[in-house]
């Protein structure tokens, strides 16, 4: 009567702090045994198609950094040049730019690009909304 429940011991959990503001593209995380964490955000509001080569060449820099890594290396430079073509025109290449949002995700889960790639997606997906 009157015994309290101990407090578990702060110093072995598996808690994790994720800080950050919840619309912001990096997050903090800290915590124990943290692994296969990933994160991704969607761009809101409007984005424009200066936004999107800068992505675009971030791209492709990465692409060719770890191209010796990357099964898709050739598959994602001619989406990367596809991109950039019909950035000319994103109105009248909209199916083409679709098609690159909807594909490059898949193309690069997994590997050194997933970051880079999931962005210019993204980007992409709210360049044509």
């Amino acid at each position: 009567m009157g015994r309290r429940r101990p407090e578990p011991d702060q110093g072995h959990g598996s808690g994790i702090s994720i800080g950050g503001s919840n619309n912001a593209p990096l997050q903090n995380v800290v915590g124990q045994n943290i692994a296969h964490v990933y994160q991704s955000a969607s761009a809101q509001g409007t984005i424009g198609v200066e936004a999107v080569r800068d992505l675009l060449a971030s791209f492709r820099s990465d692409v060719e950094l770890n191209a010796p890594s990357l099964q898709y290396a050739a598959v994602l430079r001619v989406m990367a040049d596809t991109v950039d073509t019909s950035l000319r025109a994103p109105d009248e290449h909209a199916g083409a730019l679709r098609r690159v949002a909807q594909d490059l995700p898949g193309l690069v889960v997994g590997t050194a690009v997933q970051e880079g790639g999931s962005a210019l997606a993204n980007a992409l997906g709210s360049l044509l909304s």
